[in-house]
């Protein structure tokens, strides 16, 4: 705890909170001090347990993602205030975890936005590599009738979703882009040069122009 605290950078701390991430540690040193301890299964949950977004970051980077029990990851992303603490419980520990699947489908229904945009990432997974399954005709009916009015979190992951039924599925591409089209869910949100726009008819277009290119 020392340690990270001495690495908390007040510029680096102001730029996160913006983003609603209270720490102000350079992610580039905290993987340094990640892959300098390896990984420590009992030593990140006690970082967990420090309900700091730091030693949380560090926990999600020494953990063994397949330790963790269903009802402990379940209690972990309630916990994780942070929205970067969040993105990597989901995409670091949980995706490699065995109880995945299950918590996608616990998670999609709740009732609190934010854990239920975890259960859209989790199903984005599947829309990109264990599609057959997935209903995905089912899956562009909620996204057309609920993404618009979504919160934020919600609804990025529910876009992201889109975007992927989009790029990996051509027989549901025009669907997808006609979705994006109507709704209008961040068309004009700014984009840095050379970056791709998150409005999904442009970010399956480019992605897919890409593809064929190759």
């Amino acid at each position: 705890m020392a340690e990270l605290a001495a690495l908390e950078d007040p510029k680096m701390r102001e730029a996160n909170e913006k983003h609603g991430d209270d720490h102000g540690v350079n992610l580039t040193k905290l993987r340094a001090v990640a892959k300098r301890l390896k990984t420590q299964q009992e030593l990140a949950r006690r970082l967990w347990q420090t309900d700091d977004t730091a030693a949380r970051l560090l926990a999600l980077l020494i953990c063994r993602p397949k330790a963790f029990e269903r009802d402990e990851l379940d209690i972990m992303l309630r916990e994780a205030r942070a929205p970067k603490v969040h993105d990597w419980l989901v995409n670091y520990v949980v995706k490699k975890n065995p109880h995945a699947e299950e918590l996608r489908l616990a998670w999609f229904t709740d009732p609190d936005p934010a854990i239920a945009s975890a259960g859209w990432a989790l199903t984005t997974e599947r829309v990109a590599k264990k599609p057959e399954t997935l209903d995905l005709p089912a899956l562009l009916d909620v996204i057309e009738a609920q993404m618009k009015n979504a919160p934020e979190r919600l609804q990025w992951a529910m876009n992201h979703c889109l975007a992927q039924i989009g790029i990996e599925h051509a027989e549901h591409r025009g669907r997808a882009i006609d979705i994006g089209e109507r709704l209008e869910v961040l068309k004009d949100y700014p984009t840095s040069p050379g970056c791709t726009s998150p409005f999904a008819p442009i970010w399956i277009n480019e992605i897919v122009r890409r593809q064929n290119s190759k």
